[in-house]
């Protein structure tokens, strides 16, 4: 009888501890196996394993390098609506466009006047980057002070000058300013006491992050009283972006005594309306086919169809305007002679200034 007591005591015991058992399983299948009642949520799926890592950030590439012939790494130059960035390959051409292209050359070949280097010099209208840091030095003006931005200009000692440091042509010195996003210009620019300071014609300052235009009439280190930098075709945007998204610029053998917007001042006497004045801007035809150049004087191409480019001081017609660079192939960028004046016409002109 005592026996049986136990044995049935034994026996609850192991009921009751089965129990507990299978509801503790019951709960912990809770966790993770959906029911008819409530909602399945998979679980998150993992994250991808990186096989390559990213070279280049939006914020990287928008920065420039610093020193001579630096790239600007897609960094654009102006605002949006700025004139130079302004896409004209839909606009009217011009109603007198046949005789200004002819007044240029209908048969002169587009002249690349910029490569690797020419007679033992860089070929081109050099430039230089600099950090906000730089430490700005006295200009002297020594023609046009009166329509020059007044110094001091943040030239470095060494600042490549047009032509080289024995150069007697246009000596152009060109200073971008990459943290306050400012570019200074120097026409006929002499250092002096080895950069301490310099002597120049003229001068001028632009904002790069501003539409603001020079005062009418005025000049700037060009004749139209345009900058000049922005015109330039450079390494880096037709290698490492492959695209240029701005006009260009150019010279014309004769020009008028006018200046058209976003152009500032005339360098003629001539008012024979047949010639081009400052500012004008050309564009190459739509219709020519560039398919059978290489790539990157597509890029050139490209543009010039899709931006233009202006009109900005007088000397060789059809002269195109570009930055030195010892990467350049000279060969490569003779292909470009092969298009004549002929292959351009004349984008609609606004207002035409004369005084």
């Amino acid at each position: 009888m005592g026996f049986q007591r136990d044995s049935s005591w034994l026996l609850l015991l192991l009921a009751v501890l089965f129990s507990l058992a299978t509801l503790v399983g019951i709960a912990n299948r809770a966790d993770t196996t959906p029911t008819r009642n409530a909602p399945f949520s998979p679980a998150p799926p993992a994250t991808p394993t990186v096989t390559r890592p990213r070279t280049v950030t939006l914020m990287a590439a928008q920065v420039p390098g610093l020193g001579a012939g630096a790239s600007l790494h897609g960094k654009p130059l102006f605002p949006p609506d700025n004139p130079w960035n302004q896409d004209i390959s839909s606009l009217p051409v011009d109603p007198n466009s046949a005789n200004l292209i002819a007044s240029i050359g209908n048969n002169d070949p587009l002249h690349p006047d910029f490569g690797t280097f020419w007679r033992g010099v860089p070929n081109g209208i050099p430039y230089v980057v600099v950090a906000g840091t730089q430490p700005p030095v006295p200009i002297n003006f020594t023609d046009w002070g009166a329509e020059s931005d007044p110094g001091p200009y943040p030239v470095p000692r060494n600042a490549p000058i047009e032509g080289g440091p024995n150069s007697d042509g246009d000596r152009h010195v060109l200073v971008i300013d990459r943290d306050h996003w400012k570019l200074y210009e120097m026409y006929s620019a002499y250092p002096v006491n080895n950069g301490a300071s310099w002597n120049a014609k003229s001068g001028a300052l632009f904002d790069l992050k501003s539409n603001a235009v020079r005062p009418a009439g005025w000049t700037s280190a060009d004749a139209a009283g345009l900058p000049i930098f922005p015109g330039l075709v450079r390494y880096d945007e037709v290698f490492e972006q492959r695209e240029i998204k701005h006009a260009l610029r150019f010279t014309v053998g004769h020009s008028r005594r006018a200046y058209v917007y976003p152009a500032r001042h005339y360098a003629s006497g001539n008012t024979d309306p047949n010639l081009p004045p400052m500012g004008m801007r050309v564009r190459l035809r739509a219709s020519f086919d560039i398919s059978g150049y290489s790539p990157a004087i597509q890029v050139i191409l490209r543009a010039l169809k899709r931006y233009g480019m202006f009109a900005a001081d007088n000397g060789p017609s059809w002269f195109l305007s570009g930055a030195p660079d010892p990467r350049w192939n000279d060969d490569e960028l003779g292909m470009l002679k092969t298009i004549k004046g002929s292959n351009f016409e004349v984008v609609r002109m606004g207002a035409i200034v004369t005084k």
